[in-house]
């Protein structure tokens, strides 16, 4: 990297002495990103910003004094700054992690349990990845040391858990069709949207948004109480049945399968693919193998480019594959490398993807 490059200034607010810590020494590691606070609450973050204005706030949601979601609120209308909420691993967390991102955070993201190397590698991976595209996101008005080295893990691709070929396809026919669906920042509320206007007679749609466990959970729980079909974190097994949408658990790649003419959903805990687990490029490989042309791929906001080489994979089986246009996008990161490898079809806005999808998923 170019030393003079502009640094992604970091400030962190938590009240954990031990992770301001952990934080200031992950993401420093990045030679792309520069810590310039680590404070304990949002008053202390309220004057730190006085003297200097990050890029990215890193932000606890329980803190003393007063609450993550209330200084995001406030954030958001005097000063808008893109925020990364760094939460705890639990029900009630996913829940009030969701709501941060409604009131305008830009990525939701685990404390990391640091307690082996793997951990760390990934840890470091996970965040400093969700710093960029926090950064680049636009705007909507345990261990007590680190080690001082930080090894690049090895980088796999999606045939570290499903190998590319049809050598086990199916011999049984189905015309059911499958929409396969990825995003990442930006991802919630664009799914929101095009789950909302699915009418229950809709396929099948399987989908992996890059988020931790515990968020999916809730998330999917969320979209249940407000669209109209049937929306849930997958299960290892389950069928893919019309008018319900099945959402890969955080922190597992989800794959599509067959049992006879039925699909059905596998989950694995394989090595990150393209940063990420789960990984779009998984899901997008194993539609390709089993349902091939009578599958629509659909790649939404990203960051980064997981997915793009799927989608070409389904497009070059057949299947209907469709990329969200940049304006529409809180990050044209993943649908613009899909476009540039000429992976998707259409190019449409999110409010258009819905629509088009009906349409193509009613061809035989």
């Amino acid at each position: 990297m170019n030393s003079d490059k502009k640094k992604i200034k970091v400030l962190i607010v938590d009240d954990s002495a031990l992770v301001r810590q952990t934080l200031t020494q992950i993401f420093n590691s990045d030679p792309e990103i520069e810590v310039v606070g680590a404070v304990a609450d949002p008053y202390f973050a309220v004057n730190r910003i006085k003297e200097e204005a990050p890029d990215v706030i890193s932000l606890d949601i329980e803190m003393p004094r007063m609450d993550g979601l209330t200084f995001l609120r406030k954030i958001m209308a005097q000063h808008p700054i893109p925020v990364l909420i760094i939460s705890t691993l639990s029900v009630k967390g996913g829940e009030t992690a969701l709501r941060a991102l409604e009131y305008g955070a830009s990525e939701v993201i685990c404390k990391p349990k640091i307690n082996t190397q793997a951990a760390l590698e990934e840890a470091t991976i996970t965040l400093c990845d969700a710093v960029k595209a926090t950064y680049k996101s636009k705007i909507v008005k345990r261990r007590e040391y680190l080690p001082k080295e930080f090894f690049v893990p090895k980088k796999f691709s999606a045939d570290a858990i499903l190998a590319k070929g049809k050598e086990d396809a199916p011999l049984l026919k189905t015309t059911d069709k499958v929409i396969a669906v990825g995003a990442s920042t930006g991802g919630t509320e664009a799914l929101r949207a095009f789950l909302s206007m699915m009418p229950v007679h809709c396929p099948g749609i399987i989908i992996v948004q890059h988020m931790p466990e515990v968020f999916t959970k809730s998330f999917a729980q969320r979209l249940n109480n407000i669209c109209q079909i049937s929306v849930k974190e997958a299960e290892d097994g389950d069928p893919v049945l019309r008018g319900q949408a099945l959402i890969a658990p955080g922190n597992r790649h989800m794959m599509l399968s067959r049992n006879g003419a039925r699909y059905i959903v596998k989950l694995d805990d394989g090595p990150l693919v393209n940063r990420h687990r789960p990984s779009v490029d998984v899901l997008f490989r194993s539609t390709t193998r089993y349902a091939g042309s009578n599958s629509v791929g659909v790649i939404m906001t990203g960051m980064g480019d997981d997915g793009a080489k799927g989608l070409l994979e389904m497009r070059e089986a057949g299947a209907q594959t469709i990329a969200q246009d940049e304006e529409s996008c809180t990050v044209f990161g993943m649908p613009k490398v899909a476009i540039e490898m000429e992976a998707a079809i259409h190019v449409l806005s999110l409010d258009k993807i819905a629509a088009k999808v009906l349409s193509l998923g009613k061809r035989a």
